[in-house]
Parts: C-alpha cells; structure tokens; sequence
C-alpha cells in the first residue's frame, strides 16, 4: 500500500488556497533536471477517458459499497447536468456540500488503498497513451509533470505515482488524525482555482510560467491554460478547440473514430451529486457492517 504523504498547502496574498502531495522519489537517472520548467496535465477526458471520481464510484460499487442501480443514476444525472445545467453559486456551494460529506470519517489509508486497487482495475486501461507519451516527454526533458484535478489530492497523488510522474494537484480535505473531518481546506480544484494552484506551486518550487505548459480537454481549464507559456488542448470539447485555434494553441486528439462518448465527465454540480451518491453508498456500507 502507498504510504500516505504529507499534503503541502499554500495560500497567496488574496487568500486563494491550495494543495498538492509529490510522489515518491524516483531512482535516479542519467536527465538532467530542469529546475524551471514544469509541465500541468488535467485528468478527467485528458489523461484519462472519463473522470477518475467515476472510475472510483464504479470501483467502491464493484466492492458492494453501493449498487449498480445507485451508479446508473449518478451517471444519467451527470449527462444531464452537462447538457443542462450552468455553474453558478448555488451549484457550487452543493458541489462543495456533498464534497464535504463524502470524505467525512474515512482514514486517508482507506482512501489511499482503494485507489491503488481500482486504479490498477478500471482507470489505467483507460489512460490515453498519447497524453502518457506527452508527460513522458516533459519528464524525459528533466522537468516535473503534475496531475492536476478536482478529485482529492490523495487521489491524484496515487494516479500520479502509478504513472510515475511527480505528483498532483487538488482538492484539499481537512485531516485529523489521519482521518478526513468533512471540512475543505480551500475551494473545489475546478476552473480558476487551477490556475491559481498551478500559480502558487510556481512560486514555491520556483517555476517560471513562461517555461511551463499545460493539458486540457475542457474550456473550463482556459485559466490554467492561459497562465503558462505553452498550452494545448487534448481531446478538446468545443468550445476549448475554437479557443484553441483562435489563440493558435496546439491541438492533439487521441479518440478514434466517432468522437468518444464522455463519461462521466461532470460539471462542478455534478461532481457533487457524484460525491453525494458515494457518501449514501459509504453510508449505506457502514450500516451493513455494523448489523
């Protein structure tokens, strides 16, 4: 089991808060190592096909957490947020409610373990090789590479070490006693917060933007991809391929044939109804277990 790592939390000037965890140390190679540059890769759709957070709900399912009726639903809400629904504060304060409740009392270790396993079980058929030859690419420059997502930053640190990169970026949980209070420490990783993260790593690790690049599908990520030197659009959803070609940004698509269904790829509403449906689940566990 991957032992858990110290969650490094930054907060700037205006108050923005942020977190990420490295992987392990890699052995050491014949690359030289480029202190300045860093490259930022999103997940959901970009690195990988779908969301890592459904991958996780279909993988606590699979261990009888929930039903396979429970993930049906989730599913067709997230589909129908992402054709319906508009981010606005209210959205976001629910999102950020059910994110609160879905991590409230579980260790860090459990959390950690369990990715590990449904990683290697649904999410890494679904990495995109080509994403994985790009962060190859960066890592092979001697420069770090950084997952970057709205998932807990535990989560994201585990997929980032079984893809052997330096680490990630993401959401922040509260952690007593190694055991998650149900309070975030900062904002959902979605949209701005992402730029702002990817802006406050820099400073700390003494990065220069200019030098970094970054890895998006959605237009939602225009603020991260916007702050650094290099951007360019993965799998692109509409609206970030016309940004793309208006600002003259690389494009790379590596879906084949009819243009992939997403899955489960939610906006910040539907994260938290995911995150929601999780929490009955785990619930719903807990209560079997105790009669």
């Amino acid at each position: 089991m991957t032992e858990s790592h110290k969650v490094t939390v930054s907060t700037d000037v205006h108050g923005h808060t942020a977190g990420w965890a490295e992987t392990p140390a890699s052995p050491a190679t014949t690359v030289t190592p480029d202190p300045n540059a860093a490259a930022f890769f999103d997940v959901d759709n970009t690195m990988m096909q779908g969301a890592s957070i459904y991958w996780f709900a279909r993988g606590l399912a699979a261990r009888n957490y929930f039903t396979a009726g429970d993930l049906a639903r989730f599913a067709w809400q997230q589909a129908r947020f992402r054709l319906l629904a508009t981010e606005h504060v209210g959205t976001m304060s629910q999102a950020k409610e059910a994110a609160l409740a879905f991590v409230q009392g579980w260790r860090v270790d459990d959390v950690e373990r369990l990715t590990e396993e449904i990683f290697d079980e649904l999410m890494a058929p679904r990495i995109w090789a080509g994403t994985r030859r790009l962060a190859q690419r960066h890592l092979d420059a001697g420069e770090r590479v950084w997952l970057v997502s709205a998932a807990p930053v535990e989560i994201g640190r585990v997929i980032a070490a079984r893809l052997g990169l330096t680490g990630a970026i993401g959401t922040v949980a509260e952690v007593v006693d190694g055991a998650y209070t149900g309070r975030l420490v900062g904002d959902l990783m979605h949209g701005p917060a992402k730029a702002e993260a990817v802006t406050q790593l820099a400073a700390v690790e003494g990065l220069d933007l200019a030098r970094c690049a970054a890895y998006s599908d959605s237009a939602n990520d225009l603020p991260m991809l916007s702050v650094v030197g290099r951007a360019v659009a993965v799998n692109p959803d509409p609206a970030l391929l016309r940004q793309a070609r208006e600002r003259g940004w690389d494009v790379r698509d590596f879906r084949t044939g009819r243009r992939a269904v997403r899955i489960a790829v939610p906006s910040t509403a539907a994260v938290g109804l995911l995150a929601g449906a999780v929490t009955a689940g785990l619930a719903l566990h807990r209560r079997r277990q105790r009669a």
